[in-house]
């Protein structure tokens, strides 16, 4: 039996996956669907999926301005976790973790979920009472997660720097060991295919220009590629661009767009089987199954939707990842982006309806999009499908911003964006 090395079969499917980028159909839409979901990153097709797979809604099209999967979908560092502060958030993020441990199976696909574990470290007396305070909370949600102590950390990741000579000393961390990573691409072409064999329009290289309204109330979308296409419904699920298509709808979201900065190495041995993640430092590290580090970053002060780098954060962020893990001194960085991330004032997304009717929305999820992919198209799916808000996104709503009810996770869930 031939013998293939793990890099040659990495090759081999990625080289699949390209070859089935390039033959996807484009197909001629139909005049009428009855919901059109604006966005063809994880978020939209996963909502597609859901709709069609728990709710028997197939007539459905999803338009996308470039490529499945191109845009913010494939420029992030794959974390997947659930130990936030708050109960709201807590509750949505660990459903999508719940969602994530079958998703593989679901999708008949594999998305590459390694449950590797997160690691939350703690540099100061703050950080460790802020680290007792999330993981209490977690665990009386039902989220798995404890407090380690400084042996407890080194035990896990001996390549870690915990001399108390430090700049930044480490004095222990919180523990999440059901989270991990997933391969992000992956995730949006498994949901595209479940998608498309449940009969979903995919259509890309289609911009949204603009809405067709009558009323105060949504009648289609017009698109630069195949003019206006009428929906009954539509979700609007464009991460970055939100504020720009609520524009179009005539309406303002208190939603601001930043660059995130992230970068990966050179591949390497693996020498580091989890993920590490930082406030204090504001940068975050894994390995990928290829060998890359992926390292994440901050985001940039100013707004912004250039996808590209800036190497001011990227610089701070590699002089604190240097001094956590001096291993990784020489090794070579490989490239950098930047993501666009759509922050509201409380770092919480906003789900449901619009002031314009039957126009949906799903956005404002910051740095937790990837994560919660399952959980936000299966909770968003609900919300098209019915009058009826589900109760998990039912404090995520636009309203808040009027009653003051907000979900404030800054600082809160382990990073400090």
């Amino acid at each position: 039996m031939e013998k293939y090395s793990a890099y040659s079969l990495f090759k081999h499917a990625l080289g699949h996956h390209e070859n089935w980028q390039r033959q996807w159909r484009n197909p001629e839409p139909k005049k009428h669907y009855d919901v059109i979901i604006i966005g063809g990153g994880g978020h939209g097709l996963a909502t597609a999926y859901y709709l069609a797979k728990n709710h028997g809604i197939h007539n459905i099209a999803v338009i996308e301005k470039g490529y499945l999967g191109g845009g913010n979908t494939g420029r992030n560092t794959t974390i997947v976790r659930s130990n936030y502060l708050w109960d709201e958030s807590a509750q949505l993020y660990e459903h999508a973790l719940n969602l994530w441990e079958g998703l593989s199976q679901d999708l008949n696909y594999n998305v590459m979920f390694s449950q590797r574990g997160v690691l939350n470290l703690g540099h100061t007396l703050q950080d460790m009472r802020d680290i007792e305070r999330r993981v209490s909370a977690n665990r009386l949600n039902g989220i798995d997660g404890k407090v380690l102590d400084v042996d407890g950390v080194r035990r896990i990741v001996p390549i870690l720097n915990t001399s108390q000579n430090a700049r930044f000393p480490v004095l222990g961390a919180s523990w999440q060991p059901r989270g991990g990573v997933a391969r992000h691409d992956a995730v949006a072409w498994g949901y595209a295919r479940g998608a498309d064999g449940l009969g979903v329009d995919l259509l890309q290289q289609c911009a949204v220009t603009g809405f067709e309204i009558s009323g105060n109330q949504v009648q289609g979308v017009v698109t630069n590629r195949y003019g206006t296409i009428e929906a009954d419904r539509v979700g609007c699920v464009v991460a970055g661009n939100s504020g720009v298509l609520a524009g179009y709808a005539g309406f303002e979201l208190p939603i601001e767009s930043h660059p995130l900065q992230a970068l990966v190495s050179e591949p390497i041995k693996p020498v580091l089987d989890t993920v590490v993640m930082s406030n204090q430092v504001h940068g975050y590290i894994s390995q990928s199954d290829k060998g890359d580090l992926v390292i994440g970053a901050g985001i940039d002060s100013y707004t912004g939707y250039g996808q590209r780098g800036s190497f001011t954060t990227i610089e701070h962020t590699l002089a604190a990842i240097i001094e956590l893990f001096p291993i990784f001194s020489r090794v070579r960085m490989n490239r950098q982006w930047g993501g666009i991330v759509d922050t509201t004032p409380d770092a919480c997304p906003i789900m449901g309806a619009s002031p314009v009717e039957n126009l949906y929305l799903n956005c404002g999820w910051g740095t937790g999009g990837f994560k919660a992919t399952p959980g936000s198209g299966h909770v968003f799916a609900e919300c098209l499908a019915s009058d009826d808000i589900p109760q998990l996104a039912r404090p995520f709503n636009l309203q808040r911003f009027y009653s003051g009810a907000l979900i404030d996770e800054h600082g809160a869930a382990g990073v400090a964006h």
